[in-house]
């Protein structure tokens, strides 16, 4: 009789059929017609079907739903193993700091780098959803838009999160977590968003982490001091910003640093990397390039500032 293999997994042998294990390389099938590519859905879609197949030799019930039951926790356990692999073998960075502290400096010295993807954060998103500009409402009165913008910002960083990973290294731009602990955060403090509003964000929030992998490796931290990135945010003069007062920026500094340095404001989602950001720019070049290997190189990564 004619058999059909494909190098998947191991198989284990299971009433004339040989069924996918978690530990195994290979499955092999005798009596199945195909046609279908070497893929493991494809293999799964030939069993099932055949199995299941009026007057096949392996179609009576309880042979059937075993072998199903078996071909499902096989199939599973493949996948999960197979995801688990390829994570192990990307990692993503996310570049965190205030207004104006360097990370569009930094995600830009590092885009030329081989095997590296970058996702700057998604202002232009949030300065034209269908002709309407959230971000810029929002810095007129933050009362009225805080929790517009804020919905729109946590639905565009889970969009960054979960798109798919294409190069072993992936450098964002801030991410789904500053989002909510350090700007949702200042908006309901400072008395501009209603505790409804802070509520709701924060359910939503919960639920993407619990449910959603949005997980990250690295935080790399560009610690500044709130007077510079004012004279930074004055000298780049963007229409929208040209309204954010320093004490802004102190708010939104001290969030940072509860957060991040002292681990008293919310759990922090992966091991932090500080760099002291309020040099200039070729003495911040010089400081990428000096932790490159910590930043881009999982196993290199020795944190501290």
């Amino acid at each position: 009789m004619e058999s059909t293999i494909y190098s998947v997994n191991k198989a284990e042998h299971i009433g004339g059929l040989d069924m996918p294990t978690a530990s195994g390389r290979q499955f092999r099938f005798q009596g199945i017609d195909t046609s279908l590519p070497p893929s493991t859905e494809g293999v799964s879609q030939v069993l099932l079907e055949n199995i299941s197949r009026p007057g096949s030799k392996h179609n009576n019930d309880r042979r059937v739903s075993y072998l199903k039951s078996r071909l499902k926790i096989g199939f599973l356990s493949f996948l999960d193993k197979d995801r688990e692999n390829e994570k192990e073998k990307k990692s993503v960075v996310c570049v965190e700091g205030n207004i104006a502290s360097g990370k569009t400096t930094c995600l830009e010295f590092f885009s030329n780098s081989t095997d590296i993807e970058v996702l700057t954060e998604p202002v232009p998103k949030w300065r034209n959803v269908r002709g309407h500009n959230p971000l810029g409402l929002m810095y007129q009165d933050a009362c009225r838009w805080g929790f517009t913008l804020q919905t729109y910002v946590q639905l565009t960083m889970l969009d960054q999160h979960t798109r798919p990973q294409t190069l072993p290294v992936r450098l964002m731009e801030r991410s789904i977590y500053s989002a909510r602990y350090v700007f949702v955060e200042n908006l309901y403090r400072s008395g501009k968003m209603p505790k409804v509003d802070y509520v709701v964000l924060s359910e939503w929030f919960d639920w993407i982490v619990r449910n959603i992998d949005v997980s990250i490796d690295l935080i790399v931290y560009l610690r500044t001091t709130p007077e510079t990135c004012y004279q930074r945010l004055k000298m780049r003069c963007r229409e929208e910003e040209k309204v954010i007062p320093l004490e802004y920026l102190d708010a939104i500094h001290h969030l940072y640093e509860e957060w991040l340095i002292k681990g008293s404001l919310f759990p922090v989602a992966a091991p932090v990397l500080v760099i002291e950001a309020d040099h200039n720019m070729q003495k911040m070049l010089e400081l990428f390039e000096q932790n490159r290997h910590r930043i881009l190189t999982l196993e290199n990564r020795k944190l501290g500032p």
